[in-house]
């Protein structure tokens, strides 16, 4: 019997490397299968898009806030994978009670590191998790060394009506102070606060970031923005590249490098 001890500080036990595991966060799912667990992984959410070969052919057990419990049962999982902010407490407190559960909690690179090793001890993949997370950790120490801040006072939108934005105590905010940018929403006490369009007028920002995801922002909110910020530069992002936690941080900072090219334009 091994005991493992996850970002929650919880300690799990495991008889044996897992054999049958669900993901319920994309992140991570991407993780499980750059580790090589083609076989052992037998259940993902519905958003777990990365690979596209898992997506089309593993089961979906749901969102990653609306999980469907019966086809967990069917399952018969002997691990499930999840994260403090990406699932809903209660549900995640439900599965504890028949299931071996492992939570991730990241708000930092250095989070990330962390989990990218716990896990791959938990899965019997520590050397090839160890071999990934060096790698993420020389591109993002190389980035940071080549990269010259700009500090633009920059506001990240991830929902439109209302308007939403990444603050303080987030991963994004994190990739954010990587690629050198002044978030002008870190004061606000909630990590994911509502603005308005009078605040953001008076606050006037130098640069809106419009991610991808959970909202697909398109060119029509440019425009929308546009008006409100006059002086500002507006660029669609990948939010997946802001904020994945996973092995999708391999294409972080080569994708941060273009990003500030674009802002620099």
């Amino acid at each position: 019997m091994s005991a493992f001890i996850d970002q929650l500080n919880r300690k799990i036990e495991q008889t044996s490397a897992p054999k049958r595991i669900i993901s319920l966060v994309p992140s991570q799912t991407e993780l499980l299968y750059d580790l090589g667990l083609r076989d052992e992984v037998v259940g993902i959410t519905k958003f777990c898009i990365h690979p596209d070969e898992w997506f089309r052919s593993k089961v979906r057990i749901g969102g990653t806030k609306k999980i469907d419990f019966e086809k967990i049962k069917e399952l018969q999982p002997d691990l499930i994978i999840g994260n403090k902010e990406e699932n809903e407490q209660s549900q995640i407190e439900k599965l504890m009670k028949h299931y071996t559960v492992w939570m991730s909690d990241i708000y930092t690179l250095k989070d990330a590191y962390d989990m990218i090793t716990r896990i791959g001890t938990l899965v019997g993949k520590q050397q090839e998790a160890t071999f990934l997370k060096l790698q993420i950790e020389s591109q993002f120490n190389q980035f940071s060394q080549s990269n010259i801040p700009s500090n633009k006072k920059t506001a990240y939108f991830i929902w439109n009506d209302p308007y939403m934005v990444a603050g303080s105590n987030t991963f994004i905010n994190e990739v954010m102070k990587c690629c050198g940018l002044e978030n002008i929403f870190t004061e606000k006490e909630s990590r994911y606060p509502e603005v308005s369009a009078e605040e953001l007028n008076n606050l006037q920002p130098e640069l809106i970031l419009l991610s991808s995801e959970p909202y697909p922002f398109k060119q029509k909110h440019i425009d929308e923005l546009q008006l409100i910020c006059p002086s500002a530069k507006i660029l669609l992002v990948d939010g997946e590249l802001f904020s994945w936690y996973g092995t999708r941080l391999l294409k972080t900072p080569d994708y941060l490098k273009d990003l500030n090219k674009l802002i620099g334009e």
